[in-house]
């Protein structure tokens, strides 16, 4: 598939009326919403300081190939990201907030980047950095919760509590004790959820055995934990004993450098900067998810001088291109994906914002990623009240691109039953 064109939004004050019921939504199932229930999600999970794991073995086998899945969530208009200058109807549908094609960044004849990614721009121009267009769902989705549970799944039909990521660490043959880990919370995502081990942090510092401190110069406390769970053969002694594991492996990640003034003082850029940190201990992690919220944009959504997109999209281009560049050589290993649950309607509403739609965009930046161009192909705008951008790539034949290319896993197992089609976005390794 090649570059071609992008979808929008619809306009109407009813569904702005709607906002705070279709919205409640959202916030009550945001990243922060659910962290006071990371342990009910997350099952037979134990607490570690504010970690959580789900098991462990010993020690660390390093990673030849990482990827970092950054989720915008919320519903990321993907036609502001990288708009569809060249269709006329993006224009017609958004005469308030389109952005002006004057200002676009490394256009083509039908795309160009929101002025705002400017710090993305080197990553484009040296191959690095590529966009696919109209992507997503099979059929739509317009509810916050039940979209992002079917995307991070990516399994439909199946009754199976398992999402993609955690299938594809467990084609993994190394059998590190920390394949995977999601920064920023405490929740364990849906598509971390299943059998194989994994970690949930809000930080490396995080990473602690409770009671493990200055304080307890004798060791007294940890050694009454060994005591009390070493000989448990049950499941919680099983899970303390993994928590212990785990935290010796972690190690090396707690022992890097904190580099995080080098980042935006986002959430986004705290988190990143910990990903980074953690790939630079090369404690064997291959799979790490990260959120950028606030996406949810029914009204102000704004134009470049005003509102919440502008903000939102210099904080995403900024918070990845201090994560490449602190990286440094290792980022010859590390590919990022970023996706979101939806995109917005083609046309704008009454409150200078975009109500939920359908198609979207993916970035891809970083190790085996064919930058410098847009993909996909592109079904066109229509100018009703009602239009969506139509979904032209399953979301998960980009991705399966990803597993087959970084890490040589079976694409049938991460994704069972589908077929991929071909986007052209990966080289092989």
């Amino acid at each position: 598939m090649t570059s071609s064109t992008h979808s929008s939004d619809s306009a109407s004050a009813s569904a702005s009326a709607s906002d705070a019921a279709c919205c409640a939504e959202f916030a009550r199932v945001s990243r922060r919403g659910l962290i006071g229930g990371a342990l009910a999600m997350a099952g037979a999970a134990t607490a570690i300081g504010s970690a959580v794991v789900t098991a462990s073995p010993a020690r660390a086998a390093s990673a030849d190939a990482v990827l970092v899945v950054l989720s915008l969530r919320g519903a990321a208009d993907g036609l502001s990201l990288v708009v569809p200058h060249g269709d006329p109807v993006y224009y017609a549908a958004r005469p308030r907030i389109a952005v002006p094609a004057g200002s676009l960044l490394a256009k083509d004849a039908m795309f160009g980047l929101h002025p705002n990614l400017a710090p993305l721009v080197p990553l484009w121009r040296s191959g690095r950095l590529a966009a696919v267009h109209a992507t997503g769902l099979p059929a739509p989705n317009r509810s916050h919760f039940a979209a992002m549970e079917e995307v991070e799944d990516a399994n439909p039909g199946s009754a199976a509590r398992q999402g993609w990521l955690n299938r594809l660490i467990s084609t993994d043959t190394r059998r590190s004790p920390l394949q995977a880990v999601a920064l920023g919370g405490g929740v364990v995502p849906t598509s971390l959820y299943g059998a194989e081990p994994v970690m949930s942090t809000g930080s490396v510092k995080a990473v602690s055995i409770p009671g493990d401190d200055q304080w307890d110069t004798t060791g007294g406390r940890v050694r009454s934990l060994h005591t009390m769970w070493d000989r448990d053969t049950g499941p919680l002694g099983r899970a303390v004993g993994s928590a212990f594991a785990a935290v010796d492996a972690f190690g090396p990640a707690r022992a890097t450098p904190d580099r995080s003034a080098a980042y935006p003082g986002s959430d986004l850029g705290t988190s990143l900067a910990e990903v980074a940190r953690v790939i630079r201990g090369d404690v064997g992690v291959e799979v790490l998810t990260v959120d950028q919220g606030d996406w949810d944009m029914h009204s102000d959504l704004g134009t470049l001088e005003w509102g919440r997109m502008r903000r939102n999209v210099g904080d995403l281009a900024a918070s990845i291109a201090a994560f490449f560049a602190d990286l440094g050589p290792l980022a010859s290993k590390v590919t990022l994906v970023t996706i979101s649950e939806f995109g917005r309607r083609v046309v704008e509403n009454d409150s200078n914002g975009l109500d939920h739609g359908y198609g979207n965009v993916m970035l891809l930046a970083g190790a085996g990623v064919k930058g410098g161009r847009y993909y996909g192909t592109w079904p066109g705008l229509a100018d009703t009240l009602d239009a969506d951008l139509l979904v032209t790539t399953d979301y998960r034949s980009v991705l399966a691109e990803v597993v087959a290319s970084r890490f040589r896993a079976s694409t049938a197992k991460v994704f069972p039953g589908f077929r991929p089609e071909a986007v052209g976005v990966m080289t092989s390794l």
